[in-house]
């Protein structure tokens, strides 16, 4: 019965201690406002942040699915490793016809049931007196269908024949037939490229991004007439193999390298001059790159956050010398030192925990405007999201803050003493 009365003795202190907290805060409820409003600022950063970083992931991912999971990419030149290296992959010229054969060979690589070469053709598509810079690619219409799923709206996508006979054929994205035609169709038409006519035999529908190509503003010509008579050029600047079975990747991988290094005369320890990139590998980069990001901008905002701790201390010792009067009455009437000190301490952590859970607030909702306007204004299909992690880390940090930065303050009142107090005026 005594432990019961004094466990309830507790709680009816704890929760004095939180109404005298509470009431000091609301003494001054306009600085007390913008002192919150700081932390607010800082945790409202963090929170968009994080969402923004899980919408740009879904998105990534999204992408990437459209690439399937039984597709291996092929590209010329080694690894970047930096920003300098990138552009040597663009005029790297070690993939070549040779390569793409010894990979379909059963005896090299067992599991590729397909592959298709890409190249970029550079300049820009005319048509009478229109003129417009599209992306222009030579590759298989065909499998670019089957792997990506994209098909004409009119038309057709041209086949293996065309690519063979080195045809004169176009498949144009639905903004390069709006730009070229107008309100009409261009099937049929003759378009111009590099002074050369190619017939658009397929028009695409309104499909927006796939697979990190922007379809609607892409002409696909047949790899062999770009490198024949547009490029004169017999290397390749991309391809891909298309696996049997996704659980196959990672061996045919394995068997790809094993075979381009064959073909490409490479010894033993010699680095590759290709490199191989599939689905799960561009996940992974995605997810170091963004979590790199994600780790230097919250740090850059946690800064931000200590600054606003240090300007709660500060807050908090004007109070302390403002309330002396309140702390000595307290004292007399038999509040301990370590009453004052919780109450002080109670009054850092609920300011800056308030802010907290006001930033998360208007960060989640700064990020869900802002996916909302991606999805209106773009053609992207962002998906709003709000990591729990990011908010419990939010929440469990501003505590942290005003637990630091209070204690100061909060000692500061508990060691009055009583009598000085009393007598300040």
């Amino acid at each position: 019965m005594a432990c019961s009365k004094v466990t309830h003795k507790r709680k009816m202190k704890l929760i004095n201690t939180v109404e005298l907290a509470l009431h000091g805060l609301g003494t001054k409820p306009s600085r007390t406002f913008l002192t919150l409003l700081g932390i607010a600022i800082g945790v409202a950063a963090v929170i968009a942040i994080a969402s923004l970083g899980a919408g740009t992931r879904g998105l990534i991912i999204a992408e990437i699915s459209g690439l399937g999971a039984d597709v291996i990419a092929v590209q010329p030149g080694r690894p970047p490793t930096g920003l300098a290296d990138i552009g040597s992959v663009f005029y790297a010229e070690t993939l070549t016809q040779k390569d793409i054969d010894a990979v379909l060979r059963k005896e090299n690589v067992p599991h590729a049931v397909n592959a298709q070469p890409f190249v970029l053709v550079p300049g820009a598509v005319t048509y009478g007196n229109e003129t417009y810079y599209p992306q222009i690619i030579g590759g298989g219409a065909e499998f670019y269908r089957d792997v990506f799923d994209v098909y004409p709206e009119e038309g057709v996508m041209y086949g293996d024949s065309d690519t063979n006979e080195k045809a004169a054929v176009a498949v144009i994205g639905y903004k390069v037939n709006k730009e070229l035609f107008g309100q009409s169709s261009g099937l049929n038409e003759k378009i111009t490229i590099s002074g050369k006519k190619f017939k658009v035999v397929g028009v695409l529908p309104k499909l927006g991004q796939v697979a990190f190509a922007e379809v609607d503003e892409m002409v696909m010509i047949p790899h062999t007439t770009a490198m024949t008579y547009l490029l004169g050029q017999t290397h390749f600047n991309e391809f891909i193999v298309q696996v049997d079975d996704p659980a196959n990747v990672a061996r045919t991988e394995l068997d790809i390298e094993a075979t381009l290094r064959d073909t490409h005369d490479l010894e033993p320890g010699e680095e590759n001059d290709f490199a191989i990139r599939t689905p799960s590998q561009l996940m992974e980069q995605v997810d170091t790159i963004l979590l790199s990001l994600t780790i230097f901008l919250s740090a850059v905002v946690a800064i931000a956050l200590v600054v606003g701790g240090i300007g709660i201390m500060n807050i908090m010792l004007v109070s302390v010398t403002e309330r002396t009067r309140e702390i000595g009455l307290r004292k007399a009437v038999g509040a301990t030192n370590g009453d004052i000190l919780t109450q002080f301490l109670l009054e850092a952590m609920l300011l800056t925990m308030l802010g907290g859970a006001f930033g998360i607030l208007v960060g989640g909702a700064f990020a869900y405007l802002a996916g909302v306007l991606i999805n209106t204004y773009t053609q992207l299909e962002w998906t709003f999201a709000l990591p729990y992690e990011a908010v419990l880390g939010a929440l469990l940090f501003t505590m942290f803050i005003g637990l630091v930065f209070g204690i100061y303050p909060a000692r500061k009142a508990s060691r009055k003493s009583p009598m000085e107090a009393l007598r300040y005026e």
